[in-house]
C-alpha cells in the first residue's frame, strides 16, 4: 500500500511506523487513521516483523482528532464523520492490543487525545523528557475515546483513571513512568538508542512467547472490550450532538475557554 499521512518500513525485523503530518500536529482524521489500520495489518501478516515501533515526525507526537477537521464537520453539521473516527481510533487501539507482536510507542512530546490513550494500548511506551500525556477530550465536550477509559483503569487504576480524564491535567513523562504507562523515560537524544537496546533485549526471547503472551493478557484483563467499546461509541455519537461540543469546538479554534452550558 502506498502510503500518504504516516511513512512505513520495515527493517531486520522491525517495522516503523510515523505519523507524518507535523503541519496539523499530526492529527487523526479519517485517511490517516485508515493508513495506520493498514500499517498494523501489514506488520501482522508480515512473518518478517518481529516487532512494531510507532514514533512521530514533528514537535508533537499527537494532538489525536484532527480539530481543524471537526471544526468542519461541525460547521456543515458532518457528525458522522465525528463518529466513524471514533470508530476507527477504538479500532487502532483494539489492534495494538491484539497484535500478536511486541509494539513500541516513542513519545518525544505532547501525546493528547486518541494519541495518549495509544500509548496505553502500546506494550512498551518510551518517553522523552518532553512528553505529555493529556485527556484532552473534556475541553471539547467529548469523553474519551479509542478505548481510554478501559484500558487507563487497567493500567493506572480506576481513581487516577477518573481523575485525569475529568480534569484533562497533563500527565508528565516522570509521573507516567511512576504510574505504569510509560517503560522508560529517557532525554530526548537517546530515544532512538533507547528503543534499540529494548529490541536487542526481547530479540533474546522467541516470537512465539511474546504471541502466547499477549494472548493471555488479553483473556485475563480485555476480554470484554467488544462490549465496552459499543458504550463507548454510543456516548461519543450522542455527545458529538451536543451544542457543549461544538462550542469546544468553536473555542479551540478561536484560542479562547469553552462556555460550556449543559446543552
Amino acid at each position: 500500500m502506498a502510503y500518504e499521512t504516516i511513512l512505513y518500513s520495515v527493517e531486520e525485523g522491525v517495522a516503523t511506523l510515523t505519523l507524518n503530518r507535523p503541519e496539523v500536529q499530526n492529527g487523526f482524521n479519517i485517511p490517516v487513521c485508515d493508513e495506520i489500520m493498514a500499517a498494523i495489518e501489514e506488520a501482522g501478516q508480515d512473518a518478517s516483523v518481529k516487532f512494531l515501533v510507532i514514533n512521530a515526525n514533528g514537535k508533537v507526537f499527537s494532538v489525536g482528532g484532527d480539530l481543524d477537521q471537526m471544526k468542519k464537520a461541525v460547521a456543515v453539521d458532518d457528525v458522522q464523520s465525528l463518529v466513524r473516527i471514533a470508530e476507527q481510533v477504538n479500532e487502532i487501539s483494539f489492534a495494538l492490543k491484539k497484535l500478536p507482536k511486541p509494539v513500541i510507542m516513542v513519545v518525544d512530546g505532547p501525546c493528547a487525545g486518541a494519541a495518549a490513550n495509544l500509548a496505553v494500548a502500546a506494550d512498551f511506551t518510551i518517553a522523552s523528557e518532553k512528553a505529555k500525556f493529556i485527556q484532552a477530550f473534556v475541553g471539547v465536550g467529548l469523553a474519551p475515546d479509542a478505548g481510554g477509559l478501559y484500558l487507563l483503569t487497567r493500567s493506572i487504576g480506576i481513581n487516577r483513571a477518573t481523575q485525569i480524564t475529568m480534569t484533562g491535567e497533563p500527565v508528565s513523562a516522570e509521573k507516567a513512568l511512576d504510574w505504569g504507562i510509560a517503560y522508560k523515560v529517557v532525554d530526548s537524544e537517546k530515544l532512538e538508542k533507547t528503543v534499540s537496546q529494548l529490541i536487542k533485549k526481547l530479540n533474546r526471547s522467541s516470537v512465539n512467547s511474546f504471541k502466547a503472551i499477549k494472548e493471555m493478557v488479553w483473556e485475563s484483563e480485555f476480554a470484554g472490550w467488544e462490549n465496552y467499546a459499543k458504550l463507548e461509541l454510543d456516548l461519543q455519537k450522542s455527545l458529538a450532538f451536543t451544542e457543549d461540543f461544538k462550542e469546544g469546538v468553536r473555542a479551540y479554534s478561536e484560542r479562547r475557554r469553552p462556555k460550556f452550558q449543559g446543552k
